[in-house]
């Protein structure tokens, strides 16, 4: 039996999520199949923040979280890596904690080094960083919703064009995007005042979070007619 723990670290999580659900995944979906599961519980996610349903914005987070664990494994991404490699406990752009791009204003990304000693060892680790970088009394969960619409739609599009062009420039910007996602993710998450590792431990406490099978054992109809 698999199951998430609180303590456990990012690539924990998604090591996770590949051995529940890789083998339906490579048999059941394509890669595009993948995105728009991604992006259909993200669309609700932010359904629930319209709505002022701290449930439904949990659920769905926690889904959509997921099914950007699968991209990711399907690309052969390293979550953690390419996340702390973006945010080294500081704003990718501005080099700053807190982020201080809306008071510099600085049309220029900083180049800064990074102290491995301070990367985070779990994923609520993570969490406490974005905390720290960009703190919810800076964004309220109105505009961490719309800084998360616009991150899965720019992950989107990278995907699309390296599937045209099969570059590897492009494919470095899937990588930023993916950890820009996350960093979203931990911001809704951080404005909404939800943990996201103690939530994900009770959801997957026992392999798939539906199913409870291992591998997993939902088929493509069902999980497209799930609603959360």
């Amino acid at each position: 039996m698999y199951r998430f723990s609180s303590k456990e670290s990012l690539s924990d999580f998604q090591l996770l999520i590949n051995d529940i659900y890789s083998l339906p995944d490579d048999r059941l979906f394509s890669l595009w199949d993948l995105v728009s599961n991604q992006e259909r519980f993200t669309m609700r996610a932010l359904k629930g923040i319209r709505k002022d349903d701290t449930k439904k914005i949990k659920t769905n987070l926690l889904i959509a979280f997921s099914w950007m664990m699968a991209v990711a494994n399907r690309l052969r991404v390293d979550v953690e890596d390419i996340t702390w490699n973006r945010f080294p406990v500081r704003c990718s752009y501005c080099g700053s904690n807190p982020c201080a791009c809306k008071k510099t204003k600085s049309p220029k990304k900083v180049n800064f080094k990074r102290n491995v000693a301070l990367k985070p060892g779990s994923l609520a680790g993570f969490q406490k960083m974005f905390a720290s970088i960009y703190p919810p009394s800076s964004r309220n969960l109105f505009e961490s919703g719309v800084h998360l619409a616009e991150e899965m739609g720019e992950l989107s599009e990278a995907i699309h064009r390296f599937l045209g062009e099969h570059k590897k420039n492009i494919f470095r910007e899937i990588e930023v995007e993916i950890a820009d996602y996350v960093s979203c993710i931990f911001g809704v998450a951080n404005s909404a005042n939800i943990q996201i590792a103690k939530e994900l431990e009770k959801m997957y406490w026992k392999n798939c979070h539906v199913c409870h099978e291992l591998p997993c054992e939902c088929n493509f109809s069902s999980v497209g007619k799930f609603k959360s």
